[in-house]
């Protein structure tokens, strides 16, 4: 079965075969623009955040922050490559690149650096690993190549369906094993790929039923886990009592103490008071950073933000992809980001039980900001080898 890839390379196996290249144009600007304003929210919001961090570890937040824009300026460098190299080339590498992920989480849930009571990070040559964000990058990679293979049996239960489960499953399984958070909306997103791919919404129904179980399984094994949701579902009912103050969690209790005194304009740059109450403000519980400095009005442009990025990805840049494989591949970036930064925000406002999950290219991090860099690079790619206008 031969697929002809966006710079008119037809693919016979394994390789490529030049016959053309296609015009390229320019990249999608308003994605680019988009990302760039949370780079820089991103910056001021650590800068802020991160004093009571950098005093506990023996530093300054002035070297935090430098730390954090030359991740920043790498994940930028990385978003370039991507944008300059053609999406179909991943084809070769996604399965070994699977492959190689389930190496590294098997490593770290042996031998990971454990924090807050989890193992999701390895040590490498000093510098901190999550492997997590390579395996969730490479299986959306892998899980689009599959469904176009497949594409002319793609009903079929056996040829099919079975062999994709098989490296979902692994992949969200090892993964869930010390991040369930990140593990469940891999598994969501995987999902709705594969509803956009064709595949037998019968199929998909069963397996999600099973997936339930599965979940229900894992949050067993945690005692953590079970925390979360007991303290989710305790707020929710006392939401509107005196009893909320003990009833919710501390996390959760002190995020929506940084809201309330944000009110709509913010308390000013820099001079937040929750940064020394809030676990993690820099990184899980960083928007509700943003809404008590910059008020509703920051935290709303900060939402805003990531629909244009949702609307950029999907209504224009997946809708307008050269073919079907550019167009999953776009979705399932897009979603990626778009959902981590509004789970984000959710935790943040108490909408959803802690999760963990950063903001991408706000939150403070390494691995996840540099895959962030790795899907807006490819979704910068795809738009340069869009359809004819006119035909679109």
């Amino acid at each position: 079965m031969n697929f002809t890839s966006p710079g008119n390379k037809t693919m016979s196996g394994p390789l490529f075969v030049e016959e053309g290249t296609p015009e390229a144009r320019g990249s999608d600007r308003y994605l680019l623009a988009g990302v760039f304003m949370l780079m820089m929210f991103g910056i001021l919001a650590v800068y802020s955040s991160i004093a009571y961090f950098a005093e506990a570890h023996s530093t300054t937040a002035n070297k935090l922050v430098i730390g954090h824009i030359v991740k920043l300026v790498i994940a930028f460098v990385v978003m370039i490559i991507f944008s300059k190299l053609n999406y179909w080339h991943l084809k070769r590498f996604s399965r070994v690149a699977v492959i190689l992920s389930w190496v590294f989480l098997i490593i770290v849930a042996l031998y990971g650096n454990e924090v807050f009571g989890a193992r999701r990070y390895l040590n490498v040559a000093g510098f901190s690993f999550q492997p997590s964000s390579f395996a969730s990058v490479a299986l959306l990679i892998h899980l689009v190549v599959m469904l176009t293979e497949k594409k002319e049996y793609i009903k079929d239960f056996k040829k099919s369906f079975v062999p994709i489960m098989i490296w979902i499953s692994i992949t969200c399984l090892l993964i869930g094993i010390e991040d369930f958070s990140s593990a469940a909306l891999l598994m969501a997103i995987c999902f709705l790929i594969m509803f956009i791919g064709r595949v037998s919404v019968l199929q998909l129904g069963a397996v999600a039923l099973v997936g339930l179980l599965g979940a229900a399984f894992l949050l067993s094994q945690s005692l953590e886990r079970q925390s979360r949701i007991s303290n989710y579902f305790e707020q929710v009912i006392h939401i509107k009592s005196d009893e909320f103050a003990l009833a919710a969690g501390y996390q959760a209790q002190q995020a929506h103490i940084a809201i309330a005194k944000g009110g709509f304009f913010g308390v000013g740059v820099g001079k937040s008071t929750q940064r020394d109450f809030l676990p993690a403000p820099y990184n899980d519980f960083i928007f509700a950073i943003i809404a008590e400095e910059y008020g509703l009005i920051g935290a709303g442009f900060i939402l805003l933000i990531f629909v244009l990025i949702l609307i950029r990805g999907v209504v224009f840049i997946a809708r307008n992809a050269r073919d079907e494989a550019g167009a999953m591949l776009a979705v399932a970036c897009t979603l990626t980001l778009v959902l981590y930064g509004f789970v984000n925000a959710a935790v943040a406002c108490g909408l959803f039980p802690v999760t963990g999950l950063p903001m991408p290219f706000v939150s403070y991090g390494g691995t996840s900001m540099l895959f962030s860099g790795v899907m807006v690079g490819i979704l910068l790619n795809i738009s340069k080898y869009r359809r004819d206008e006119k035909l679109a």
